[in-house]
């Protein structure tokens, strides 16, 4: 599978390109003892995943890195010197494109990135370690933002149990955690973008978005994987 689209140039400059450079021969993994089949097709389809190769290529750290990359050439959301909290960043794919796209290593614009795991430091970006479900994680997020900002990108999930409804539910509270922050923090005309699962969001809060948004959409970047049920909402024009 490769990505469509190319370099995206002119306005705002950015550079990454959001495809891959070309195709890989198709890798077979043996079943080795003590390897579970399960991890047999994890491992096969990580070798003959393009994007895995490609972000490699690049020194992005994860293949989500595309993903965020599709979704900005597509929709033209974030720009040279503005704000971004990215949620649920580690190991830090979606905020390297963050980094990038407002000119944060230029000193152009500002990327907090936010996750329970461990971060490596990355250049243009401050990296805080915390659970976004504790109570008062909201509340430290603001104070080191120090006031309003322009994108909050969230690439949060639970972790899966296998058990469809309870997935859903799962990935849907993270949403509404993620939207409960933005609408506190975004300026007029900010940005918001979560994952969420095939079928798209809940329908109150669909409302909830199409009322404090100007466009709500649902998209599939090509980097997301075709059988991976994972879809984005992208929310552009906060009404403030």
């Amino acid at each position: 599978m490769t990505a469509s689209g190319g370099k995206k140039k002119g306005k705002g400059g950015k550079s990454e390109s959001s495809s891959t450079t070309g195709r890989l021969l198709h890798t077979k993994v043996k079943t080795a003892r003590g390897r579970k089949y399960s991890s047999k097709l994890w491992l096969e389809r990580q070798l003959n995943d393009p994007y895995v190769a490609e972000a490699r290529a690049r020194g992005f750290r994860s293949r989500a890195a595309f993903k965020l990359l599709q979704l900005d050439d597509r929709y033209n959301l974030l720009k040279p010197g503005d704000s971004v909290v990215d949620l649920g960043a580690a190991p830090g794919g979606w905020t390297q494109i963050a980094v990038e796209r407002v000119g944060a290593q230029k000193g152009k614009g500002k990327v907090l990135a936010v996750d329970i795991l461990e971060m490596e430091p990355m250049p243009g970006a401050e990296v805080m370690q915390l659970d976004f479900t504790s109570e008062d994680a909201d509340k430290r997020v603001k104070a080191a933002l120090g006031g309003p900002v322009n994108a909050v990108i969230s690439d949060m999930a639970a972790p899966t149990t296998g058990h469809r409804q309870t997935d859903h539910l799962r990935i849907v509270y993270m949403v509404e955690l993620a939207l409960a922050f933005a609408e506190d923090v975004l300026a007029p005309g900010g940005v918001f973008v979560a994952k969420v699962l095939k079928g798209g969001t809940e329908n109150h809060l669909l409302d909830q978005l199409k009322r404090n948004f100007a466009v709500v959409r649902h998209a599939k970047p090509e980097a997301s994987r075709p059988d991976s049920r994972e879809a984005y909402v992208v929310a552009t024009g906060f009404r403030g």
